[in-house]
């Protein structure tokens, strides 16, 4: 059998024909390639406003200085995610605090949450980061609540999750990134991503003054339009008007986005049909946990967990499967433990880290492929 990944992404002869198109163009960067990205995005997970950016952690970032994080900020995030979930806090010159997570979804635990605020005295927190970790949707509603009873905003990453949702109180289905309970939530388009660009993010809000702000910090807080100029020497005149970054994506990796777009809903069911096969293959087995099944789960990851967690990854790794492991809690990163965390802090993620394995999932893993995974695991426990 041939190697087979965690992730992988998926080029097509239309992803291919896009690019060219766009390289032939007169525009590779801040062309109308950008704003089409942007807008075709929103409307894909229901925000009005969507800003391209150079990848995930630059969204993170410019999201993080939009929401006012500067000096003695303190925020809130979830401790099983990538590290760049709480480095934007950092970047920013806020502090960075973690609330250890749900058993039963892997998520951010809201009363955990609520206890860590309580710890501290009214209005030390600002803000919340709740990670959509492997592509299943935070409660928003739920997470909204709690916001408003402390004065907090919410920056939602939902990287793994373009295309997930959860159930809200009134039975609607609510999307990540839509906006209609974060102020903020950033996508990633990194190449094991639902839509890959190379690299490359995008931020989406319903927020206008947000959605200004977000402009301005992308490239270089410079602005040309007219209306916000405080001089105007003629049609060449642009100004600087606040301390930006060039997180720019280009055409290129925008016209290659949108190609992957237009089969994102089709990608996403594949994703369904391999999570139900694995869920089928592994609900009865003793020697390994899964979590239910949801239908509003977008799956970039399928985990297991497992007492033998190295011994399976070695055994597999020697049968060319190649899992992977996310993430290891972030408080036990070095550059945190100097910050004061310590392992321990946070018990429910450091078990699960201990256990759990991420295996391939990719809309075009084959059930071939799917099965000799399974085949596998199974042979391990049982031999």
């Amino acid at each position: 059998m041939k190697p087979i990944p965690y992730g992988k992404q998926e080029i097509t002869q239309a992803d291919i024909e896009a690019v060219i198109t766009t390289l032939q163009s007169d525009f590779w960067t801040q062309g109308p390639k950008i704003a089409e990205f942007e807008e075709k995005f929103a409307q894909y997970v229901g925000a009005k406003y969507a800003v391209a950016v150079a990848n995930g952690t630059a969204a993170l970032h410019i999201s993080a200085l939009a929401l006012g994080v500067q000096e003695n900020v303190n925020v809130i995030t979830s401790p099983l995610t990538f590290v760049a979930s709480a480095n934007c806090v950092r970047y920013a010159g806020g502090n960075i605090f973690f609330a250890d997570i749900e058993e039963d979804t892997l998520l951010l635990d809201l009363e955990k949450v609520e206890k860590l605020i309580l710890s501290k005295p009214l209005g030390f927190f600002q803000g919340i980061i709740p990670v959509d970790f492997a592509g299943k949707a935070v409660n928003l509603e739920k997470t909204k609540k709690l916001a408003e009873k402390y004065n907090l905003w919410i920056l939602e990453d939902a990287c793994h999750a373009p295309g997930g949702y959860f159930i809200d109180s009134k039975g609607q289905k609510q999307f990540c990134g839509n906006g209609n309970f974060a102020d903020l939530a950033i996508f990633s388009f990194h190449p094991v991503k639902h839509i890959a660009c190379g690299e490359g993010g995008m931020i989406t809000t319903n927020r206008q003054e947000l959605y200004e702000k977000l402009l301005l910090l992308r490239t270089h807080g410079i602005t040309k339009k007219p209306e916000l100029l405080q001089e105007n020497h003629g049609g060449w005149y642009y100004e600087m008007q606040t301390l930006g970054y060039n997180y720019r994506l280009t055409d290129l990796q925008c016209a290659l986005g949108m190609s992957q777009l237009q089969r994102a809903k089709e990608n996403l069911k594949k994703r369904h049909q391999i999570a139900l096969r694995y869920q089928k293959a592994f609900e009865n087995l003793p020697y390994l946990k899964i979590l239910p099944y949801d239908e509003g789960h977008a799956y970039h990851l399928y985990i297991i967990q497992t007492e033998k967690r190295k011994e399976l990854y070695d055994f597999l790794k020697t049968k060319n499967i190649f899992c992977q492991v996310h993430y290891i809690p972030v408080h036990w990163q070095p550059y945190y433990q100097s910050l004061g965390f310590r392992k321990g802090d946070l018990p429910v993620v450091e078990n699960y880290y201990e256990k759990c394995l991420s295996l391939p999932m990719y809309p075009t893993l084959t059930e071939e492929e799917q099965n000799y995974v399974i085949e596998q695991i199974k042979c391990f426990f049982e031999k």
